[in-house]
């Protein structure tokens, strides 16, 4: 039994800086394959994964069957629930759109924020955290991303301001998804872990209203609506703190969501821009109450399918029937590889790989009952149906293509150990640790494109190595987190789900190279954040005792 086992080596070049080298390639290939080269994103995460595999195999020494193993593992997590989350998303879009009912909405949008840059707050920042905070998962991108170029937005705009504004609310995305698993691999208190992840990301949540707009219209244009910027801010900001710290991260994204949306919905009743910006060939109409409802009713069934589908009550009731949520070992990987005592628990048991089938619970099932039950009130024939969903499933092969080869790339990442040889060599920096560990959640969600999977990935790391620094392993820990939400603008699958949401498939260097810098400057601003948590007053009084 024990010849099964195989343990990750960290250094296997006998230098670190070689190994760090060497474990960094795949992720340079990526990056410069679709920003540099422009070569299609689907042949770039290829390309970027048959090189992971061989530096698996031959440098790191991991088996080839569990090579094999984690890569097809990370495929089929990208397929489900990935993918169909996806599929089903833009399934319903589509419905929506063959029956007129798309240009509707956008209509009602545009009158309640005739300015597109309020239109970029209202929905990017406001709308999409609703939706990240009931499901995650790249959902919020692809619905502000759709409705942003039906109201006039170009592809590159509509792409690039969703996913910068999808940023703040990651860390407690899904119900709070990211935090839970943050504890279980950490052993750190999970409302701790809230309330300091909420004593970080609200300062965020201030500026990225102010920062969307500025990337979108520049300085000037910012300062003519500072004030729905401002209000957007600070009624997400102070709900994200009071919830995060007061109650726990299963409700934070959903009751600041709201509360933002309703105080800028207010605000534009007694308040607008005396100028309004010029991006958007939006050309306002009135269209009578009827039409107006059936426009939004498949939004608003949208809206509850995800949020009920997300309460644990429900989810549990769903695993509770036969057959809903099968588990499958993953032969060759499962209970097979086990983390070096570096990053790991020593004597710590080995890693599983379970691929859970759980195809009722999943948040793509609800949003495809949700594209069904709006068909029925649209009118559709079975018939008519069925020609959609293959025409959909046409559509986005590319994008499915894409991230099951992203995904792929990620997991054999975590277990072969590249991961953390990347990882260890950022916490290599002594005092100046706060600042890189932070780094490290960004670089953990831009490799995974999961502010869940790098806590799970990196979290334990986070803690060991702010022991060895003598700083508080909950900042750290935190810190991976609220780091990591900058790092989802630039990770290929929610840079894939914008391009698919836009009909923009091929240009994914385009939407790279426009957030990048956004990413990297606002990670940097959150780890000068916990540095300065970590060692100056009176930051430092914000880590709970």
């Amino acid at each position: 039994m024990l010849s099964l086992i195989w343990q990750q080596q960290y250094d296997p070049f006998h230098n670190a800086a070689l190994s760090a080298i060497v474990a960094a390639l795949p992720v340079v290939l990526l990056l410069a394959s679709i920003s540099l080269f422009r070569i299609r994103i689907h042949f770039a995460a290829i390309t970027a994964l048959a090189l992971a595999f061989l530096i698996a195999v031959v440098g790191y020494g991991m088996p080839l069957k569990s090579a094999s193993a984690a890569s097809l593992f990370g495929a089929a997590y990208g397929l489900f629930p990935i993918g169909w989350i996806i599929l089903n998303l833009i399934f319903l879009y589509q419905l929506t759109v063959e029956k007129g009912l798309f240009t509707v909405l956008r209509g009602s949008l545009g009158t309640i924020a005739p300015d597109p840059r309020i239109q970029v707050i209202l929905i990017a920042f406001c709308f999409g955290a609703f939706f990240e905070g009931a499901a995650g998962f790249g959902t919020p991108v692809a619905i502000t991303a759709a409705i942003l170029i039906q109201l006039g937005f170009s592809p590159l705009q509509a792409s690039g301001l969703s996913l910068i504004a999808n940023t703040a609310p990651v860390a407690f995305g899904a119900l709070g998804t990211p935090v839970v698993a943050l504890g279980g691999v950490t052993g750190l208190d999970v409302k701790l872990l809230s309330a300091m992840i909420g004593r970080q990301l609200p300062f965020f949540s201030l500026i990225v209203p102010f920062w969307v707009v500025c990337a979108m219209s520049g300085f000037r244009g910012m300062l003519q609506v500072w004030p729905a910027a401002l209000t957007a801010g600070v009624a997400f900001a102070v709900p994200q703190f009071l919830i995060s710290n007061f109650h726990g991260p299963w409700l934070v994204d959903i009751v600041a969501s709201v509360c933002s949306m309703v105080a800028v919905v207010v605000l534009l009743k007694f308040w607008r821009p005396k100028s309004v910006g010029k991006t958007t060939d939006q050309k306002l109409f009135q269209t009578n109450p009827r039409e107006l409802r059936r426009a939004w009713i498949p939004w608003i069934i949208l809206t509850v399918a995800i949020f009920v589908w997300g309460i644990p009550q429900v989810k549990n009731f769903f695993h509770g029937l036969p057959g809903s949520n099968p588990q499958l070992p993953i032969p060759a990987l499962h209970n097979v590889v086990v983390r070096g005592p570096e990053v790991g628990a020593l004597n710590g048991p080995p890693e599983k790989a379970v691929f859970a089938v759980d195809w009722l619970a999943a948040t793509g099932t609800g949003i495809l009952f949700a594209a069904i039950v709006s068909s029925m009130m649209m009118g559709y024939k079975f018939t008519e149906l069925a020609k959609i969903y293959r025409a959909t499933i046409y559509r986005v092969r590319h994008s499915l293509l894409t991230i099951a080869a992203m995904l792929a790339l990620g997991f054999l990442t975590r277990y072969s150990g590249t991961d953390a040889t990347l990882g260890l060599a950022l916490a290599k920096t002594g005092v100046l640790y706060p600042f890189f560990g932070t780094l490290l959640g960004w670089l953990g969600v831009a490799l995974t494109g999961s502010d869940t999977a790098s806590n799970v990935l990196f979290g334990n790391l986070q803690t060991i190595t702010a022991k060895q620094v003598g700083i508080s392993p909950l900042l750290m820990a935190a810190a991976n987190s609220s780091g990591g939400v900058m790092g989802k603008m630039v990770d290929a699958q929610s840079i894939v789900v914008a391009s698919t949401a836009t009909n923009w498939y091929g240009q994914e260097g385009t939407i790279l190279r426009f957030v990048f810098v956004h990413s990297l400057v606002l990670a940097a601003l959150v780890g000068v954040l916990v540095f300065l948590q970590a060692y100056v007053a009176p930051f430092i009084s914000m880590v709970p005792k």
